[in-house]
């Protein structure tokens, strides 16, 4: 699982400040697979801000957009952006205001299937920092002012995507795209996000990631398990510190302002029982991906935390099977079928191990009375 959220997120948004240079470079999780993106920055455009009301200051032009951040961009493929011009004001400064942001968001668009670049392209396109909804332009404006532009290089990693699904535009690779900023509301650094928000990131995240899967998308449902999976890591001192205090001290706690936080984070068995659920979820991901040995691991970090959770006792089960680890799958199986008696799912995997051992067997003796003959 660390392993797979490395991947997946570390790789992703671990581009930091980018002041000291200008190309960078990291691997993106899209609907088709993981790619490779190389993005060299080319500079502002122009000055932009956004009116806001009440306590949020506006947005400077010297800041950058953080978690939650809604961000106005735009993503074309390079051939494109030569030949149009810039909808970026050059007159100085753009003011948007967040109601405007507030009113794209309400009409979003669906993360794209057959596309890596997973936006409308040409299209003014609004965005929410965090939520993994395009995943290299999310990475790219992470480190980008408003205002600013920049160009990148897309191209896939290991067998590449199946051209035959891909978007027309896209089919000869690499890609080369330019990505703008065009304005954002003010955001969170990680450290500023409270623990009540982390938990509605985790809740946000894992739901975004059953419907990915169930619409096709296991790439972008792993992603989603595994956000949702880094943020809960985050949250485990604050769950154990709620449970400590115990019950009495945490009602007192909420009459107050420090302890308003406390009634918004999950108990113990809550937060037990979602991260068993986010590796098993994961898990699937991974079968479905071709991933066993890591499908194995996610799968066996979910019964260690619910040892009662059929699901993952399955999942697991099936994992040793593509990896060839029989009586590790037997083992999965029969503790599936003593939490669920007679599982037919169960009945029928142990059935199939017994026939490929005797098929092993079989193949094993004939070789071996070849040798001796």
């Amino acid at each position: 699982m660390d392993g797979w959220m490395d991947l997946t997120l570390d790789a992703l948004h671990g581009n930091g400040d980018h002041d000291d240079y200008n190309v960078t470079s990291w691997v993106s999780v899209c609907p088709r697979g993981l790619w490779k993106v190389q993005q060299e920055r080319t500079g502002m455009e122009s000055q932009q801000t956004v009116s806001t009301s009440g306590d949020d200051a506006p947005c400077a032009s010297s800041s950058r957009p953080g978690m939650g951040s809604l961000c106005r961009v735009r993503v074309r493929l390079k051939a494109d952006g030569d030949e149009a011009e810039s909808l970026v004001s050059e007159n100085g400064i753009e003011k948007l205001s967040v109601a405007e942001f507030t009113d794209s968001v309400a009409q979003a668009f669906p993360r794209c299937q057959d596309s890596v670049l997973q936006v409308p392209l040409g299209d003014w396109t609004t965005l929410r920092l965090g939520e993994g909804q395009c995943d290299i332009t999310e990475a790219c404006v992470e480190g980008m002012r408003a205002g600013e532009k920049c160009e990148i290089l897309i191209s896939p990693i290991g067998n590449g995507p199946d051209v035959s699904v891909s978007h027309p535009t896209e089919e000869n690779l690499p890609l080369c795209a330019t990505v703008e900023l065009k304005a954002f509301t003010p955001g969170k650094e990680s450290w500023q996000v409270s623990p009540a928000e982390k938990w509605e990131w985790v809740k946000s995240h894992k739901e975004r990631g059953g419907v990915r899967f169930r619409s096709g998308d296991v790439w972008g449902a792993a992603d989603s398990y595994s956000r949702a999976l880094k943020l809960l890591i985050t949250l485990y001192g604050h769950v154990r510190e709620v449970k400590k205090q115990g019950q009495e001290r945490a009602e007192e706690q909420r009459d107050t302002n420090t302890g308003d936080e406390t009634q918004h984070l999950p108990s113990a068995n809550e937060f037990k029982t979602t991260k068993a659920e986010l590796h098993s979820n994961l898990s699937l991901c991974q079968l479905k991906l071709n991933q066993p040995e890591r499908a194995k691991a996610s799968a066996a970090k979910a019964t260690q935390l619910e040892p009662g959770g059929t699901k993952a006792w399955y999942r697991l089960g099936q994992a040793c099977q593509m990896v060839n680890e029989l009586e590790e799958a037997r083992q999965a199986f029969r503790k599936l079928l003593e939490i669920q008696p007679e599982s037919p799912a169960a009945l029928k995997a142990l059935k199939n191990i017994a026939s490929r051992e005797k098929e092993t067997n079989a193949q094993l003796g004939l070789r071996l009375s070849k040798m001796f003959s």
